[in-house]
């Protein structure tokens, strides 16, 4: 086959993946279409596995296809990219396979995970240089090294054989047997990946609808359309760290403004909510960019019944400790939360009546109070319901029960725990470490039963784990010595929804009754 300068960029395209398909293949196998099953839906949602890849995310494909273009003397002068992660993967991978040297300029903030991975792919062929904390940053640094150096510049994705690289995971759709598809929602970074599929997926089924997805802090792409022209975002949102881009490819925004449908834009928590599902319908951990187009395609679920869909689970390189804060984030929940803060009298039984006014049958998934008063206590928790119904009844139970209350959900001081104590207002305090079960009214009958006579709950520090247990800080005071050191020693150390860690030393306790918070 021969190229044709003279085409249009759309035909240019399509001819390059034909093209790809002799070169990619060298580099690693097509990955899996797979079915995402979710229980009680109609909605057939068709997932292309690039989490599945030697570099578990698709950038190999552009990165791979591009390099094997390069001349001899254009290889021997090495090559030199920017990338977030995914695409300097890539590049590493196809650098050790054909003995180019690569020059890698990454932000500061890339994941461990990522950085790791290029290092493993490339080996001595490639070294990594952070700069600044934004992928724009470590694309300047890079174009300075393309300058002074002479070096081959990788674009991750503002290239016509790097966006027909990506385009042969379309080519692999098509061929698996199982389109036609109604719909694809492609998400956008740069616009690469989008521009090639988009092209790819229109020539075999030209009556597919296909939706560009970004995150709502990201919208590079959507805001360019929307111009006509490019558009630089003074910022972007983090969250999603593989689409983070500012400003949309000259070459992408050319494919995408026509071969897309519409946009749509995905928020965080929506993104998060997708990686659960994949989680639990395919057992597979997606990075937040790699869910944004099943995100997109669950927020539009009630129109998409009975049609069949297709998304790109684009990269899987998340970094450990982030899975344990995307888990615990908005939208990870299954069930529908609200927090309140209650004002109760600061007095023995209180919190208790509270649970049993207002809160009955109502699943208490966190809990945080600090003493601060010596007349009113203001303890705020996190109520979890199967339904809207049920925690939208909870504000009538409180205002028949005479309390005053306040909605705080999402309030910066929940998120990140800031509970207040004040020491000077404890006598003789004892706090201990306990697990509750978790099963409804666990909570409530350890207050019952557990929390009696002259022991004054002054802090609660609970929230469920996601294991069969939560973990609580407790906070008791009282009157004298004796009355709290028999508490402790007639304390079982299981009893009715909960199991004794341990109780804090004396010294721990004072240290943490002055503390102010914990």
């Amino acid at each position: 086959m021969t190229r044709d300068e003279s085409l249009p960029l759309d035909r240019k395209l399509r001819q390059e993946i034909l093209f790809a398909r002799e070169r990619v293949y060298h580099f690693a196998q097509a990955t899996p279409l797979q079915l995402l099953s979710l229980p009680g839906s109609d909605l057939e949602i068709w997932v292309k596995r690039e989490d599945l890849s030697p570099i578990k995310a698709y950038k190999w494909r552009g990165a791979a296809n591009r390099m094997a273009t390069l001349t001899e003397l254009e290889a021997a002068r090495g090559v030199v990219t920017a990338s977030a992660g995914n695409h300097a993967q890539g590049v590493a991978l196809a650098a050790k396979k054909l003995g180019i040297r690569a020059r890698i300029y990454m932000p500061c903030s890339t994941p461990k995970v990522k950085q790791n991975a290029v290092l493993q792919h490339g080996g001595e062929y490639v070294s990594i240089h952070l700069v600044g904390d934004s992928y724009d940053e470590a694309v300047k640094a890079a174009r300075s090294d393309e300058q002074s150096t002479k070096a081959m510049y990788i674009h991750a994705y503002d290239d016509l054989q790097v966006m027909a690289g990506q385009g042969t995971l379309a080519d692999e759709i098509v061929l698996s047997g199982n389109g036609p598809f109604d719909a694809a929602y492609l998400q956008i970074g740069g616009g690469g990946m989008a521009a090639g599929v988009s092209t790819w997926l229109k020539t075999y089924w030209p009556g597919i609808e296909i939706i560009g997805v970004e995150g709502i802090g990201q919208a590079s792409m959507k805001a360019a359309i929307e111009a006509g022209r490019r558009i630089q975002l003074p910022q972007v949102d983090l969250f999603c760290d593989g689409t983070a881009v500012k400003q949309a490819g000259e070459l992408p925004f050319e494919i995408c403004k026509s071969s897309l449908d519409r946009m749509t834009t995905v928020t965080n928590a929506q993104v998060t909510s997708a990686i659960r599902t994949l989680w639990e319908g395919l057992r597979c951990i997606s990075e937040p960019s790699g869910a944004m187009g099943l995100a997109a395609a669950l927020a539009e679920k009630d129109r998409l019944a009975g049609k069949k869909i297709l998304v790109v689970l684009c990269g899987a390189n998340v970094d450990f400790l982030q899975i344990g804060r995307i888990a615990q984030s908005e939208g990870s929940a299954t069930r529908l939360n609200r927090t309140l803060r209650v004002r109760i009298p600061e007095t023995p039984g209180a919190m208790l009546n509270l649970l049993n006014d207002s809160f009955s049958g109502i699943d208490v998934t966190d809990f945080q109070y600090g003493k601060t008063d010596t007349e009113n206590a203001w303890p705020c928790f996190t109520l979890s319901a199967d339904s809207a119904e049920a925690l939208a009844a909870i504000p009538e139970k409180l205002n028949n029960g005479g309390y005053q209350w306040e909605d705080v959900t999402g309030a910066t001081d929940i998120d990140f725990r800031a509970i207040p104590l004040r020491g000077d207002l404890l006598t003789h305090p004892a706090f201990l470490r306990l697990d509750f079960y978790e099963r409804p009214g666990a909570l409530h009958d350890f207050l019952a039963k557990r929390i009696s006579g002259n022991a004054n709950l002054t802090y609660f520090n609970y929230r469920q784990s996601g294991e069969r247990i939560g973990r609580a800080l407790i906070g008791l005071d009282f009157p004298s010595t004796f009355e709290r050191d028999a508490f402790l020693m007639a304390m079982p150390p299981q009893g009715e929804g909960y199991r004794l860690c341990e109780p804090l030393d004396k010294e721990t306790s004072a240290r943490l009754a002055s503390s102010g918070k914990i």
